[in-house]
């Protein structure tokens, strides 16, 4: 399950960037965005720590 971003929310710090272990988030066009989505292992960091509650997990 790949994290969601809400980009009317994101006010693009690049919190998710920093604290993801597996890369999957990059800064584009000042917001953030889901760029390896494979890459995810679940651990939930980024929308843990997002400020601004920007980052979700949905089931497919």
């Amino acid at each position: 399950m790949a994290p969601k971003v809400d980009r009317k929310r994101c006010i693009g710090c690049g919190t998710c960037v920093a604290v993801c272990p597996a890369g999957v988030f990059e800064i584009q066009a000042d917001k953030s965005v889901v760029a390896n989505p494979s890459a995810c292992i679940n651990c939930k960091a980024c929308s843990l720590n997002c400020p601004e509650g920007a980052i979700y997990f949905k089931k497919k």
